[in-house]
Order: C-alpha cells, then structure tokens, then sequence
C-alpha cells in the first residue's frame, strides 16, 4: 500500500503555523511508536497483521525498515486511545477501515464515538448530539485534538525519505563490499 492508495485524501493540509505533515517522507518505526504513544512490539504487531501498515515504505527483508507517514502515525496514535478505552482490537479495525474507506478531506471535524463495544464515525456535530440522544455515545475523541498533538511530536523528529538507505542496510553493505 503506498501513501496514494492509503484510502486517505493526498490533499489533506495541516497548518497553523506548524510544518506541513507529508506522506511523501516517513518516520522511523521508534519513531513512530513514540510519537502514538505505543510500544516498538505493538508497532510491529500491528503492522505485521495489517491493523495499521505503514505507507511511506514497509519492511522488505533483512535490514530493512518501515517508514511511516503521518497519517499512520496518528491512526496509530488513534488505535492507541481506543484500546485505552477498553474497545477491541477486533471493533478497532472496523473503525480504521471506516477511516479510511471514508476518505474524509478534514479529519479535524471528525469525532470518534463508541458505546463501549462499537465505535462510530461522526463526521458532524449534529451526527455526535443525535448518537448521544439515542444513549449510544458513551466516548468520544476528537481526531483533530490528536491531530494536532501528532503534529506537535513530529516537529522534534526528523523525517526521512523513503529513497534513503535505513542506517543497518548502509553498513551491511558496506561490511559486504
């Protein structure tokens, strides 16, 4: 899967006086587990049962290693807060594949909300009162909070580039040459 495909809008834009977040570079896997608030285990776990792959570049044998963009990062981050909450990894993959089947332009009006054992994607207000009145909203959290927070720890790290060679495979080959 490759950042175009990812089911997520290319032209997302992310400003306020913060550096533009693009899919284009990637961030280390130690990195990225940092930055969501996970451990480099449940980093590697999920991208190995295809929770949360990594679209900038994944891992392609030996020494290689996953670059994650950064809307990876804050879907991790997002897996993270539910699985906080007590919901499931089995209803946490349904709401990462309503994320990105959705495709939605702004994720920063975009609420996730669960009932403790589903969760809802809200894409308006009136869609988060009108869960809430029919005493199905327990939760919610709001995607362009962690957005900004996402955004806010990347700024201190910097990204690489997915045609860069990872520092373990340069000096395989240098051992080898």
């Amino acid at each position: 899967m490759t950042a175009g495909d990812s089911g997520f809008a290319d032209d997302l834009l992310f400003t306020d006086g913060l550096p533009e977040m693009s899919d284009e570079v990637g961030y280390r896997g130690a990195v990225a587990a940092r930055a969501a608030g996970i451990t480099y285990r449940q980093l590697d776990y999920w991208a190995r049962t295809e929770l949360v792959e990594p679209t900038v570049r994944g891992a392609s044998g030996s020494g290689s290693q996953r670059l994650y963009g950064f809307r990876d990062i804050l879907v991790l981050k997002l897996v993270k807060r539910l699985l906080d909450t007590g919901i499931s990894l089995q209803q946490i993959r349904t709401a990462v594949e309503q994320l990105r089947a959705a495709g939605i332009r702004d994720l920063t009006g975009t609420t996730l909300m669960s009932d403790g054992a589903s969760v809802y994607l809200c894409t308006s207000n009136d869609e988060v009162i009108d869960l809430v009145s029919r005493g199905q909203g327990v939760f919610g959290i709001a995607v362009g909070k962690v957005l900004r927070e996402v955004e806010s720890t990347l700024v201190d790290f910097d990204p690489q580039s997915p045609d860069q060679a990872d520092e373990l495979a340069a000096r395989r080959a240098r051992r080898t040459a």
